[in-house]
């Protein structure tokens, strides 16, 4: 499962990774700057695309999941182009490989895609979770 590294002013779910204070442990502040680190490396991106891409600039709640999913890659893909045409012109093209096609199983009962959403849901909402993953961020720094 993925997550996102948030401020504290988010929820103790297992998809929110807050910075980890603690004023006695040196390996914590370490931590705690790497991850002020990557978060403002995100938002420097995103803020690149914004300024970029006005499409990426505007409110996103109207649209759909995939849609976003869709116009976010369509930005990054065309924000690399560009800076590879203003980078080196004379540079060779080289062949590109196909990422697999992932296998997904489709339930098509309406009930059992129900549970699935909850059991989910109540995955993500996890404070175990959340503490588990923290400390995983922690011994991995």
């Amino acid at each position: 499962m993925g997550y996102y590294l948030a401020d504290g002013i988010y929820l103790n779910w297992s998809t929110f990774v807050q910075n980890i204070h603690d004023p006695h442990g040196q390996k914590n502040k370490l931590f705690a700057m790497k991850q002020d680190g990557c978060r403002k490396d995100l938002e420097r991106a995103f803020g690149v695309l914004q300024s970029r891409f006005a499409i990426v600039a505007g409110p996103a709640r109207f649209w759909q999941k995939h849609v976003l999913h869709d116009i976010m890659n369509a930005c990054i893909i065309m924000h690399n182009m560009i800076i590879g045409d203003e980078r080196d012109v004379d540079a060779a093209i080289r062949d590109h490989m196909e990422a697999p096609t992932p296998e997904i199983e489709m339930v098509v009962d309406k009930n059992t895609r129900y549970q699935e959403f909850l059991a989910r849901h109540r995955k993500i909402r996890d404070k175990e979770d959340h503490i588990a993953l923290r400390n995983a961020l922690i011994d991995h720094f």
